[in-house]
C-alpha cells in the first residue's frame, strides 16, 4: 500500500519550498495525554532529516478545541487519542478507506482542493503500524499466517484497527475475538460484516472453546494491563490462557499496550507458555513513521526509525 501516493486521492499538497524551514506544529489530541512518548519519537523522525517542526500535547475530549487547533496557520497535522478516535471522525472534512472501515482515525493530515483550500483528512496508521511491527520482526510471516486462524484481545478502536490489519494484509482462516463485553464484539462484527464483506470473525466466549479451536498464529492484544478483577475480565484473561497453554505449535504475540510497562501480563504469560513477544512501543514507533510520511510528504529513513527504536527501548530499559 503506497500511503503517500494514496493521500494525493484527496488533494493537492499544502507544503510550500520553505515548510521544511518553517517550525510548524502538529498536535496529539487526548485524555490522559501526558504519559505520551510521541513528542520524543516524532522529535526524532524530524531531526533525522533536519526538519525544524515540534509536537504537543493537548489533553482534551472537546470538538471545539480539536477544530480551533486544526484553523491554526501553523497546523500542519494532528494525531488523535483515546477517547476521541471515534468522536472527532465527524470534525474532519474526509476519511480514507482505512478510517471508513476501521471506524477509527488516529492521525488527521491536510490536502488543498481545488480552490487551494485546505482540507483535513482522517486516517488510521495504527494498522499500518501493527503490519509493519509483524513483518519487520518475523520473518515469512505473510506466507506462515495464511489460512490460519489469527487472535485480536479487546473490542475498541486499537481492536479494530488490529482486525483490519490482519485481514487485509496477513490472510488468515478466520479472526477469533476474545472480549469481557459481548456487545462490544457483535458491535464490531456487525460493522467489519458491512465494510469488508467476506471477512470471518468469531467471538470465543468460552474456555472450552479456546481448548478446542485450533492455536492462532498471531496473537494482538490492545487492552490495558490492569489485572482482571470482574467476572468478564476474569473470564477473558482465562480463555486468552487457555489458547496460550495449548500444545503444539506456538505463535507469536504483539501486545499494543505499553504503559506503564511495555512487559505487560499478557506479554509475560505469553513467554511462560513458549510463545515468541514483541512489545507495544515498537508499533507506537512505527505509527509515527507513517504519520510522518503523511505530514512530511516523504519516504521514512530508516536512520530515523532505528534512532526512535533505539531510544524508547533505552527509555524502557529498567522495566524490560
Amino acid at each position: 500500500m503506497d500511503t503517500l501516493k494514496q493521500s494525493y486521492n484527496y488533494g493537492t499538497s499544502p507544503l510550500t519550498s520553505d515548510s521544511v524551514k518553517t517550525p510548524l506544529r502538529m498536535y496529539l489530541f487526548g485524555k490522559p495525554v501526558a504519559h505520551s512518548l510521541s513528542p520524543l519519537l516524532h522529535s526524532i523522525l524530524f531531526k533525522s532529516v533536519s526538519v525544524p517542526w515540534t509536537f504537543h500535547l493537548v489533553e482534551t475530549t472537546s470538538a471545539i478545541d480539536f477544530t480551533e487547533t486544526l484553523k491554526r496557520p501553523d497546523f500542519i497535522g494532528g494525531s488523535v487519542t483515546m477517547p476521541n478516535k471515534i468522536t472527532f471522525m465527524p470534525l474532519l472534512d474526509d476519511l480514507t478507506e482505512e478510517a471508513r472501515v476501521i471506524g477509527a482515525v488516529n492521525t488527521s493530515f491536510i490536502r488543498l482542493d481545488s480552490q487551494g483550500n485546505r482540507r483535513h483528512i482522517g486516517t488510521n496508521t495504527d494498522c499500518i503500524g501493527i503490519r509493519e511491527t509483524l513483518l519487520q520482526n518475523v520473518p515469512g510471516i505473510a506466507k506462515s499466517s495464511t489460512k490460519q486462524p489469527a487472535l485480536v484481545i479487546g473490542g475498541g478502536g486499537a481492536a479494530r484497527s488490529a482486525i483490519f490489519a490482519l485481514w487485509k494484509w496477513l490472510g488468515p482462516s478466520e479472526i477469533y475475538l476474545v472480549n469481557r463485553l459481548k456487545s462490544e464484539v457483535d458491535t464490531i462484527i456487525a460493522s467489519f460484516e458491512t465494510t469488508m464483506p467476506g471477512i470471518k470473525l468469531r467471538h470465543v466466549n468460552t474456555i472450552e472453546s479456546a481448548r478446542s479451536l485450533p492455536t492462532p498464529s498471531v496473537v494482538v492484544g490492545t487492552v490495558p494491563d490492569f489485572p482482571p478483577t470482574r467476572p468478564d475480565e476474569i473470564l477473558s484473561w482465562q480463555i486468552c490462557e487457555a489458547f496460550m497453554k495449548k500444545d503444539g505449535r506456538k505463535g507469536v504475540l504483539l501486545d499494543m499496550c505499553y504503559y506503564p510497562s511495555p512487559v505487560t501480563r499478557l506479554v509475560v504469560m505469553a513467554e511462560r507458555n513458549g510463545w515468541s513477544t514483541i512489545r507495544g512501543t515498537e508499533v507506537l514507533v512505527r505509527v509515527c513513521a507513517a504519520q510522518r510520511i503523511l505530514w512530511l510528504e516523504r519516504e521514512q529513513n530508516d536512520v530515523g526509525v532505528n534512532q526512535a527504536l533505539s531510544a524508547i527501548r533505552e527509555k524502557f530499559t529498567h522495566k524490560l
